[in-house]
């Protein structure tokens, strides 16, 4: 069914890599399509700009509706995670005694814009880890449960912010039951995505979330410097602009028409130009594989590879954290003595993955073999530990 071709990811032909929660290899028709307009601006400079601009910008959002199951006008076109929830936490009209509830280790770009917060005298209450079972090492991150984020619910908490996927434990959040909860409370719910999308089913509107945002060079395949940004139009009129330019403006490419006039759609957070190139290649990423096969079929795919791995195998030294079914992502994380110096090791056998938060992660994608994932447990067999 998955057309696993190597001159899809040439990368393939120089290594087994199995780190997709990093920088993915990018594919290799998005990058024909990036390299395409950047050849246009070689040639013709502005000339043929207005020309593609636009209809590479919409097409983007159209495709990642569809990733989203939602409409186009919910999408922006950003640069990275950090800078959609940057736009959200700076943007959102917090008093003081508001309360945020968040995850206790968090990744930087879910964290540092809520934490500034506090200097508003916003309260920033984190959801204390719970230890991996099995494993006597309480340092690892391990999960929560939705029962956690409840217990900190009070009458003054504004926002519920947590990553879909923690990309250290790979433990996925229960999304559906914590939007849920938000809607009962009136709590606007924000998604980081960077860990997800691409890989897992992600359904904002039917769970309940009012923003997600998402790298996409990650399980999106895409290049770096791209991003997706989703807001439902309820919580788009909550925001107060933070990053505002012309093309925020209904009034576009008429520079002299000063009149305060922002888009309603998310496209008021495409503040000035776009890189459009990177817009380009991710958008061509969704089309010919997320959107082809479909979010549920791929994720299928990443648990049946990642189990191949499991069945091969067999270093003692090795504890594997499989959560149960409703809490596996495309991250495997593997617990060793020293994950760094595994990582460092395997790359050397020509096997790809990385080290964070003293785990090693297993990430393979759709176009990864059965046969890749039995010599990677190979290598990691072999490995004095």
């Amino acid at each position: 069914m998955f057309n696993k071709s190597r001159d899809l990811f040439p990368s393939a032909n120089e290594q087994i890599y199995l780190a997709h929660c990093g920088v993915s290899p990018l594919y290799s028709k998005a990058a024909a399509r990036a390299t395409e307009l950047l050849e246009e601006q070689m040639r013709f400079g502005g000339t043929h700009f207005m020309s593609f601009y636009g209809v590479t910008l919409d097409n983007f959002k159209a495709e990642a509706a569809r990733l989203l199951h939602t409409q186009a006008e919910n999408l922006a076109a950003v640069r990275n995670t950090s800078e959609a929830l940057s736009m959200i936490a700076n943007g959102y009209p917090f008093e003081a005694g508001d309360e945020i509830i968040t995850f206790t280790h968090e990744y930087p770009s879910n964290f540092y814009p809520w934490s500034i917060q506090e200097e508003k005298g916003v309260v920033l209450r984190q959801i204390p880890n719970r230890p991996l079972e099995d494993i006597h090492r309480p340092e690892l991150v391990g999960s929560f449960s939705v029962e956690d984020v409840a217990r900190l619910i009070t009458p003054r908490t504004r926002i519920v912010a947590l990553s879909h996927v923690q990309f250290t434990s790979g433990f996925a959040a229960d999304l559906k039951s914590i939007g849920a909860l938000c809607e009962a409370h009136g709590i606007d719910f924000i998604v980081d995505a960077a860990q997800s999308l691409g890989s897992m089913p992600l359904h904002p509107e039917t769970w309940n979330i009012s923003a997600i945002a998402s790298a996409g060079w990650k399980w999106l395949l895409g290049p770096m410097g791209s991003g997706v940004f989703y807001t439902s139009p309820a919580f788009r009129d909550k925001l107060r602009p933070v990053l505002i330019g012309a093309e925020s403006m209904t009034q576009g490419f008429d520079y002299l028409d000063h009149r305060w006039t922002p888009h309603h759609s998310a496209r008021r957070f495409e503040y000035s130009t776009s890189s459009i190139t990177h817009v380009a290649a991710l958008e061509v990423a969704m089309r010919e594989v997320h959107n082809h096969y479909g979010t549920p079929v791929l994720f299928d795919e990443l648990l049946r590879l990642q189990d191949v791995f499991l069945q091969n195998l067999s270093n003692p030294g090795v504890k594997p954290v499989v959560f149960e079914a409703p809490h596996r992502s495309g991250i495997l994380s593997l617990v060793l003595p020293d994950a760094a110096a595994a990582s460092k090791e395997l790359a050397s056998k020509g096997v790809y993955t990385t080290a964070r938060g003293g785990f090693l992660r297993i990430a393979p994608h759709f176009y990864n073999t059965d046969e890749e994932m039995e010599q990677a447990a190979n290598a990691l067999n072999a490995l004095e530990i």
